[in-house]
């Protein structure tokens, strides 16, 4: 058997061997320049994906949206100093934070501003008993599971997510909360949380010994730092 494929492939190889060359040794220089100009386009394409969700543009970071009422934080937290919890009424107790009914509104604009015309889809939802239907700012993807009760509970600052709202006049994102965004503070809590008495205070500045003072609230809190990164936490 052995014997028979010497034979055969022998005076085959030896054939091959005196071929003439299509291409010369020296155009393999032209191969090598091609393999690496190809790796280098495909490694810039990966970056611009890996990036562009990154910006602004994409993350709509800083940008406002059309709402039925041109409703001002600025006015309403920093002017008239309402706490969050008058309007989010659930943020405390459940995971979604809550969007305030007419009702709500009405407990003020029954009494201030009940001839302005841009309160008018207010009045006529409060007349008509129908909602309003406002634009989510900060909407997350179906496949992440964010609780707003538990980040309260553990000293996470709604300034943390959704920037000095009370230096916003028309609501906007401060941050793109994807996920490197988010794995920032659950890899070093310690960096962002703060007492819980002042979660909701928009003035709040972190002590020069943020990271020492962190840590004595992480083990406070007893937030599970070891499960922090695990996939399920985000993604059930």
């Amino acid at each position: 058997m052995w014997s028979l494929r010497r034979d055969i492939c022998g005076p085959i190889a030896i054939r091959l061997a005196h071929m003439p060359q299509i291409f010369g040794r020296s155009f393999n220089w032209f191969a090598n320049v091609s393999i690496i100009g190809a790796i280098a386009v495909a490694s810039l394409l990966l970056g611009i994906i890996l990036n562009v969700n990154r910006l602004d543009y994409v993350s709509h970071v800083g940008m406002s949206k059309d709402q039925p009422v041109p409703f001002s934080h600025k006015h309403h937290v920093a002017g008239m100093g309402i706490d969050c919890r008058f309007c989010h009424t659930t943020v405390e107790e459940t995971a979604f934070a809550g969007i305030p009914t007419t009702e709500t509104c009405m407990s003020c604009h029954s009494l201030i501003w009940t001839e302005a015309p841009m309160l008018e889809p207010v009045r006529a939802s409060f007349r008509d008993n129908t909602p309003l239907h406002w634009t989510r700012i900060h909407d997350l993807p179906d496949f992440v599971y964010f609780r707003h009760d538990i980040h309260v509970a553990q000293g996470i600052g709604c300034q943390t997510c959704h920037g000095n709202v009370d230096a916003m006049p028309l609501m906007a994102k401060a941050q793109t909360l994807n996920m490197e965004w988010c794995l920032e503070c659950h890899r070093a809590p310690e960096k962002f949380i703060r007492p819980r008495e002042e979660v909701f205070n928009m003035k709040w500045v972190p002590p020069h010994d943020q990271t020492a003072a962190g840590l004595a609230l992480v083990k406070e809190y007893q937030v599970q730092t070891s499960q922090l990164t695990d996939c399920s936490v985000c993604h059930l």
